[in-house]
């Protein structure tokens, strides 16, 4: 795997570095801002870039937009993008429209270093990956009350897997429930939340937007 890391904390930056070396994995450019990161993406064709949310020099957004425009590239690299904060609206739009694997998660999860190794390898098999916290601080949300009604406590909970990016078999064995169950719930959080059927993958990804929104229709997300 080749991977490109843009994070503006040298620590951090060459903790990562040494980290995934250790694991074989190719480090082909380690960068400190946003700005060159797409001539890189051009010139090394990474399977993954994994990226900072606020990077200089406004430590706003630059990183979400540097996300954005190597989406546009095409489906060859993956993302997955840290940051200190939950910050929902940005993986919404991260994932929203996403042509390859792309992922969302808080900084603390590196320092979990086979939940970040695990993150890395599912997005560059065109997984998403959403952080759990994003989806427990929408659960609690009043604007996303009337969604969270029309699902069984057992829905919301391999819903939330889902989010993280859990195939059924996953699912299976986080919960101990059959995979007769786990289909069976997948199967009515789509109906409940009327999600066009559009392809299982994407429909699952349509779920669990459509969920974080808070919307009872999704059907222009799928056009």
């Amino acid at each position: 795997m080749r991977v490109v890391i843009a994070e503006d904390s040298a620590l951090l930056r060459a903790g990562m570095a040494r980290l995934l070396s250790d694991e074989g994995i190719d480090v082909v450019a380690s960068l400190g801002d946003a700005t060159e990161v797409l001539e890189v993406v051009r010139e090394t064709r990474p399977h993954v870039v994994t990226m900072d949310v606020r990077m200089p020099p406004t430590f706003t957004d630059e990183g979400i937009r540097a996300a954005l425009e190597i989406q546009k590239l095409g489906p060859g690299t993956a993302v997955l993008l840290l940051s200190q904060y939950v910050e929902p609206t940005y993986a919404e739009e991260l994932v929203r429209d996403a042509p390859a694997g792309v992922g969302y998660l808080l900084k603390q999860r590196v320092g979990d270093f086979e939940e970040f190794l695990s993150a890395l390898h599912r997005v560059r098999r065109g997984e998403t990956v959403l952080d759990s916290d994003i989806f427990k601080q929408f659960i609690g949300s009043p604007r996303e009350k009337h969604a969270t009604e029309l699902l069984t406590p057992r829905e919301r909970q391999v819903l939330e897997l889902m989010a993280t990016g859990l195939t059924n078999s996953g699912i299976v064995n986080r919960l101990g429930i059959s995979e007769r169950a786990v289909e069976k719930h997948v199967t009515s959080i789509l109906s409940k939340l009327r999600i066009p059927s559009s392809g299982e993958d994407h429909r699952r990804v349509l779920a669990v937007l459509n969920y974080l929104r808070g919307r009872e229709k999704v059907q222009d997300l799928a056009e």
